[in-house]
């Protein structure tokens, strides 16, 4: 009897003690902090290199016309298009009608009166010859065109500048001009014109070349405006700054403690290809900046440096 009533606990026991094993509920396993690989960076306090390149186009500022001064016979023409001529050289040489009809009738009556010289004209400044209307033995009158002449001192590269850009040229600078073959010539910022472009918001800047080159008219050529910060400002790289994806927000994730990140809103100022300037708040030399692993991370971060 009691073989068989111990046969029939002894299970009932064991049963009994695996339901309450069960019933117990194992501890819960507090989760690993999570702690994300970063390199860091400090801050930069060299120059940021910004600039802008646009465009200008050569030009002669002055083109002086010779016109003939009376009517007459042009009896020597000393000009063709595309000479350079210098101040004082002379062109044409022009006979009126009166002279050359009567002109050695009456020096062979009176020598002394030299009656039929021809009145000569002559370049008023240096410059090369870009049109020349008439030729030997023509009959012209009073003040018409007989040669244009592209005044030399007047040479000048005229730049269309936006205006918001005019705080960056300032008369008596010096600005790189470079020129369709490769060549960069220097130049000087001669004067402003009057007046601004309705339509494109551009004001005419007149640049002087300071050394002599022999450059055509209407050349496309580029000048760069350097919009360079002064030293001693803060600059970061730009993978260190993030933004929202309007582009209004900016932050930075700044080192805190040993092992901890936060982060900090920032503004900015200008920018370069690969350096963007940290107006504030202000940043220490000693300040330590996310440059990898900061994207895409919450407001504080558990972080492993792997640069030092």
């Amino acid at each position: 009897m009691n073989n068989k009533i111990s046969t029939i606990v002894m299970p009932l026991m064991a049963i009994a003690l695996i339901l309450n094993s069960c019933n117990k509920t194992a501890p819960a396993e507090a989760p690993a902090e999570v702690s994300v690989p970063v390199t860091v960076t400090s801050i930069d306090t060299t120059a940021i290199e910004n600039y802008v390149d646009l465009n200008a186009t050569t030009t002669y500022l002055i083109k002086n016309t010779i016109k003939a001064n009376t009517t007459g016979y042009l009896e020597i023409v000393n000009a063709a298009s595309n000479d350079f001529v210098r101040k004082n050289q002379l062109l044409f040489s022009l006979k009126t009608r009166e002279a050359k009809v009567l002109g050695n009738t009456i020096n062979k009556i009176d020598p002394n009166l030299h009656f039929g010289g021809a009145i000569n004209l002559r370049a008023t400044c240096d410059g090369f010859v870009t049109a020349v209307n008439v030729q030997k033995g023509d009959y012209v009158q009073e003040g018409d065109a007989l040669a244009v002449i592209n005044d030399a001192a007047s040479f000048s590269i005229v730049l269309s500048l936006p205006y918001e850009l005019k705080r960056y040229v300032k008369p008596s600078d010096l600005l790189d001009v470079s020129l369709p073959d490769g060549t960069t010539i220097k130049t000087k910022v001669e004067k402003y014109m009057p007046t601004v472009d309705p339509a494109s918001q551009t004001q005419n800047v007149i640049l002087k070349s300071l050394q002599n080159s022999n450059i055509p008219e209407s050349l496309i050529v580029k000048v760069r405006i350097n919009k360079t910060a002064a030293n001693k400002m803060i600059s970061l790289p730009k993978g260190a700054v993030l933004s929202d994806e309007t582009q209004t927000d900016f932050w930075i994730m700044k080192v805190t403690g040993k092992n901890m990140a936060v982060k900090v809103p920032i503004k900015k100022g200008i920018e370069s290809f690969d350096k963007v300037e940290i107006l504030s708040p202000k940043l220490k030399p000693d300040d330590k900046i996310l440059l990898t692993g900061n994207y895409g991370v919450g407001d504080t971060i558990k972080i492993k440096i792997t640069n030092k």
